[in-house]
């Protein structure tokens, strides 16, 4: 098994764009230095979990189910092939970008330790957006993206702490439940019929997802 690592932290200023309403931070580069990553408070007040970071829009971004993203460089290496040209960490503005971690196939739940004191828990996939379309130029990309469902995971700040590039992450819990990343978010899209199935997860899901799984469970029955 690889070595877990953090390849890098990476940050971004909220910018104005022509393609969006509010101001955009999905431009994420790279820090050198060591970032303090807290919980921001919920969504709405609460922005970025990580300090130095903005969120443009935080009617639908941020908060504290949304306080970090992640996303595997084996993942960006995958769409390198697939769209043929290079994509450099923080390019799909992932806070974390990650190494020998299989971010996707994380359980809902699962906590990790990055450095010597962040404990991250994993709350749900990331919904691609027009914003995260119109800042990679590529053509029917919020399909394509959702069909692979590669998605990357949105986590929770447990204990906060400071991080930065090359620090190792350790999973320091992994839930009982058979419920990942990658399920959680076909079930919140394009395979609702698994979303009885996702509430084996429990409250570590992200809140909007518990509550559509226990209304469609309601309307149709299930698990």
């Amino acid at each position: 098994m690889m070595f877990m690592k953090l390849l890098t932290v990476n940050t971004g200023p909220a910018r104005a764009v022509e393609y969006s309403d509010f101001p955009t931070a999905i431009d994420k580069r790279p820090v050198e230095e060591a970032v303090w990553v807290s919980d921001p408070g919920p969504r709405g007040s609460g922005g970025s979990g990580l300090a130095g970071d903005a969120i443009g829009d935080r009617r639908h971004h941020g908060g504290s189910d949304q306080a970090v993203y992640a996303f595997a460089r084996e993942d960006l290496d995958f769409w390198e092939g697939e769209l043929g040209r290079p994509l450099p960490n923080g390019v799909f503005g992932e806070n974390l970008t990650t190494q020998g971690l299989d971010v996707n196939n994380a359980l809902i739940g699962e906590c990790w330790r990055i450095g010597d004191r962040l404990v991250l828990e994993v709350t749900s996939g990331r919904v691609p957006c027009r914003t995260f379309a119109e800042w990679l130029g590529e053509k029917g990309w919020v399909r394509r993206f959702t069909r692979h469902a590669g998605t990357g995971a949105y986590l929770r700040v447990v204990e906060p702490g400071a991080v930065r590039a090359g620090d190792p992450i350790e999973t320091v819990h992994r839930p009982g439940h058979e419920v990942t990343v990658s399920m959680a978010f076909r079930a919140g899209t394009i395979e609702r019929a698994l979303l009885p199935e996702v509430l084996a997860a429990g409250e570590a899901l992200h809140p909007e997802l518990l509550a559509k799984a226990r209304e469609y469970v309601a309307r149709h029955g299930g698990a």
